[in-house]
């Protein structure tokens, strides 16, 4: 009876006491309850201390990144979307959470004295804001409770609950005892659903009041906290590096990459074009590509180590016995050329027992650990010559070689003179002056001297080809000459040269002189260099020396450093005769042979000539010119041909004007970029500028400060698709070396970027890379796997990468978010440390590091067993 008069009661704006208590006891647990989701939304991830603090990090990153206004990662400005984060959580290097760090709306202070207690305050700050806004929203939201229950009591006098007036005018008036029973049954339920409803408004203007207090006061907190956890972590981790200074760099704008960077330069026009070929169309016996599918079940993938012959040293594609022992013949190396299993290996490779860290650069050119390379044939076999010995737990690199044992630096400045004075002549000339000299055979012969380019290392010289490199130490000190060497050697030719050159930090390859083609486009490398190579180039109508003047550039010189040159045996006096006859029919110059003496060695100097003149005054056309269909370029698989490509004399063609001088070339497009239309849509040397802009600014604003890489502890890197190696040329200022892989379904690019002083090769990434396992320290990925799962075993791929990248080495992958999500779960089963995954506009990043676990059960791969 007194809830009914009550009700009735409001005619003069009053309310009952009763009532207005029920009311404020509702609305005190109502707020008791959103202060707790408060509290506990805002706090945890500061107090949970019973949490392992790793466990911790990787869910702080999570909240950073999908909590903050993140510009880091992006090329136009924009907010991130609260869904375009997931982290996996695990981070195995403290100094990759110092990414995490953004602070955008607060002062920071980053003195080493006073961190510690300025976090703390900031702490206590957040903890005192976040009551006193809790109080003042109580406050307010009392008055709009009792304003509701107003407005809800209006309403139901609208419906006729509990009216006065509603009654008197309603068509169908009840009498007052029906009202009365009508009350009494439906009170009880009314007032639940009155009580509900203010709840639920009470907490919707907090959740709109307070909503950017309460993600200001979140974001604060985890970076609080995070800085915590850096500071402990750096404490035990930390290799002597001011972590300080890492902080305030990662502070920064760290990454321009969202689908915006990507619409206008990294979308690309058909790569069928008319104006960019590809390998898999230039090499025409290149193999069916493999079609596996991939809908094994990524997460459900068991992993094993491979057993095989070749152990912890397995390259799957030169390990496979099974199709070695069918070879009908080995009398032209083919036991050393590449034999890829049908299937790519889906198994681990094994770590050598005590495999270290490897030795950084560039302590790494002068001592490697023994047990990375437990090898002792070459110290026993060419310790006399300096090439490597064994002292302790290292293996030691004096610097010397066959023809330069007493070390490589001096050799290389014997091989480069102030200047090349060159005499060339004529046969049959009837008349004489004082320029004419009668020969031995009776003919007259006009001599014309004159000064030819000098090599010059580091300016006119650039990008080399070392053939049978040894340890590569001639390729390891031309870097103090600025020139890069890609060596090459054939595995076991001797034992694990190769192997030795990679772990040291040197440009290398596993690759023979046999049937095919090397993986390189023509005219690409200003000098090639063979030091005591053992390679029998006058064979076989000098089939071996004419794919070398493919690969060498018109005007470049090949250097020869090998004992026909300078010894009198035999067999040597039989094969200058048959190399003196060979270069001359190619019209190679002898330009001059240079003797070192405190070698006791010399080196003869051929130059390859830059018009086709002399090709076609040959009296006779042994070797052939090579036919105007065959590609010059094509390299994937193609066989050798004993003939000769012409030289280009367009002025507007690749190969017919030598290169700007280093290192104005890394910059410049190409002279010949003019006709084309670039990968992306654009004029060639547009596009080529704008794609060294893009990566200048990913590399200088994001990869260099913002992923947690240590860049000194970084030497071997691969881009894995180079397009116009953008991303090498703007490391040129780091001490790394950068292989610049170009697919061969990809546009046929490598030209310009051994135009620019930079190094790479062909590959298909459905196959096993040409390379010892543990080779390279950063693998960068940009768009590659989205292309590679439509004909290949992801699986197989990512194994193959965990094959070449080296324990705690990086892989940077940027591409659609679905083959970003594919690949976390990839290298979580793995057991590599997710560093950072990020996604936004269907575009993501990830940074991952391998990790030194492998698998306890192991698998036989039947074609690797000897």
């Amino acid at each position: 009876m007194t809830m009914a008069l009550g009700k009735y009661s409001r005619a003069d704006g009053r309310k009952p006491s009763s009532c207005c208590s029920t009311v404020s006891v509702v609305v005190f647990v109502a707020f008791c309850l959103v202060g707790v989701w408060m509290l506990m939304s805002s706090v945890v991830p500061v107090q949970n201390q019973d949490l392992p603090s790793q466990e911790t990090i990787n869910k702080v990153k999570r909240q950073v990144l999908a909590d903050t206004n993140s510009k880091q990662f992006e090329d136009t400005s924009g907010d991130l979307p609260e869904d375009a984060t997931n982290d996996d959580g695990g981070a195995g290097d403290s100094r990759n959470s110092e990414i995490q760090n953004v602070e955008e709306h607060e002062t920071s202070n980053t003195s080493e004295e006073n961190q510690e207690e300025f976090a703390l305050k900031e702490q206590s700050e957040v903890e005192t804001e976040s009551q006193n806004d809790s109080e003042k929203s109580a406050g307010e939201n009392s008055e709009d409770g009792q304003k509701k229950e107003s407005e809800n009591d209006w309403d139901e006098d609208k419906n006729g609950n509990s009216n006065s007036e509603a009654g008197e005018t309603n068509e169908n008036e009840q009498s007052e005892s029906e009202k009365r029973s009508d009350k009494s049954e439906s009170d009880t339920e009314q007032d639940e659903k009155k009580l509900e409803r203010e709840e639920n408004d009470d907490e919707k203007k907090l959740e709109r009041e307070e909503n950017d207090d309460e993600s200001k006061q979140r974001n604060k907190a985890i970076s609080l906290t995070e800085e915590k956890l850096e500071q402990n972590q750096d404490s035990e981790q930390n290799d002597g590096e001011n972590t300080n200074d890492s902080q305030e760099k990662s502070e920064a704008s760290i990454d321009n990459f969202s689908a915006g960077a990507q619409s206008e330069l990294l979308k690309e026009t058909n790569t069928q074009n008319d104006a960019w070929s590809t390998q898999a169309t230039e090499s025409q016996n290149e193999k069916e590509l493999l079609q596996t599918s991939i809908s094994k079940s990524l997460n459900g993938h068991t992993w094993k180590i491979c057993n095989v012959t070749a152990g912890p040293d397995y390259i799957p594609c030169l390990d496979n016995w099974q199709a070695i022992k069918k070879l009908p013949s080995r009398s032209h190396y083919q036991h050393r050329e590449r034999h890829c299993p049908d299937e790519g290996p889906t198994c681990l490779v094994s770590l050598p027992e005590g495999y270290k860290s490897p030795v950084k650069w560039p302590a790494s050119r002068d001592k490697i650990w023994y047990n990375n390379v437990p090898n002792t044939k070459l110290a026993v076999v060419k310790g006399h010559q300096n090439w490597v010995k064994v002292s302790g737990e290292y293996l030691i690199f004096p610097g010397g070689g066959t023809q330069f044992k007493n070390g490589a630096l001096h050799y290389i400045d014997f091989i480069q003179k102030e200047y090349i004075s060159h005499c060339t002549y004529e046969c049959n000339v009837i008349t004489c002056n004082s320029n004419v000299q009668k020969s031995g055979n009776g003919a007259y012969v006009i001599y014309a001297c004159h000064s030819l380019p000098n090599i010059a290392w580091g300016k006119r010289s650039r990008v080399i080809l070392d053939v049978g490199c040894g340890v590569a130490s001639f390729g390891g000190f031309l870097f103090e000459r600025d020139v890069l060497a890609m060596s090459f050697a054939p595995k076991d030719e001797h034992e694990a040269q190769v192997q030795f050159a990679l772990e040291r930090g040197i440009p290398a390859i596993s690759a023979v002189m046999g049937t095919k083609r090397l993986p390189f486009p023509s005219a690409v490398f200003d000098v090639v260099h063979c030091a005591r190579c053992r390679v029998p180039w006058h064979l076989e109508g000098g089939k071996l020396l004419l794919e070398l003047d493919r690969l060498l550039r018109p005007g470049g010189y090949f250097v020869w450093s090998a004992t026909p040159v300078y010894q009198k045996l035999p067999e040597d006096v039989g094969i200058w005769k048959a190399m003196t006859e060979l270069t001359k029919s190619m019209c190679w110059d002898l330009v001059v042979i240079r003797k070192d003496k405190l070698n006791d060695v010399a080196a003869a100097f051929y130059r390859k000539p830059t018009s086709n003149d002399c090709y076609n005054n040959r009296r006779k056309q042994e070797p052939p010119l090579c036919s105007d269909s065959d590609d010059p370029d094509a390299a994937w698989n193609v066989p050798l041909e004993p003939c000769i490509h012409k030289v280009p004399e367009d002025a507007s063609k690749r190969g017919s004007n030598w290169p700007a001088q280093w290192p104005s070339r890394l910059e410049k497009p190409p002279y010949w970029l003019k006709s084309q239309r670039g990968v992306y849509g654009k004029a060639a040397p547009e596009d080529f500028t704008a794609d060294y802009k893009h990566w200048k600014n990913v590399v200088s604003e994001s990869y260099l400060n913002g992923l947690g890489i240590n860049w000194s502890s970084v030497r071997n890197i691969m881009d894995m698709r180079a397009v116009y190696g953008g991303f090498a040329a703007a490391l040129k200022d780091l001490k790394v070396w950068i292989m610049n892989v170009v697919p061969i379904d990809n546009p046929d690019t490598l030209p310009i970027i051994f135009e620019r002083g930079l190094t790479g090769m062909y590959h298909d990434w459905c196959e096993s890379f040409s390379t010892y396992p543990r080779t390279y320290d950063l693998l960068h990925a940009d768009h590659l796997f989205a292309d590679l799962k439509k004909r290949c075993n992801l699986v197989a791929v990512m194994a193959e990468v965990d094959r070449i990248l080296r324990p705690e080495g990086k892989l940077i992958v940027r591409d659609n978010a679905e083959t970003i999500n594919e690949l976390e779960s990839i290298v979580k089963s793995l057991k590599w440390d997710v560093q950072l995954i990020f996604s936004k506009d269907k575009e993501g990043l990830l940074c991952v590091q391998k990790t030194f676990w492998r698998p306890a059960e192991s698998e036989t791969l039947a074609s690797a067993i000897a």
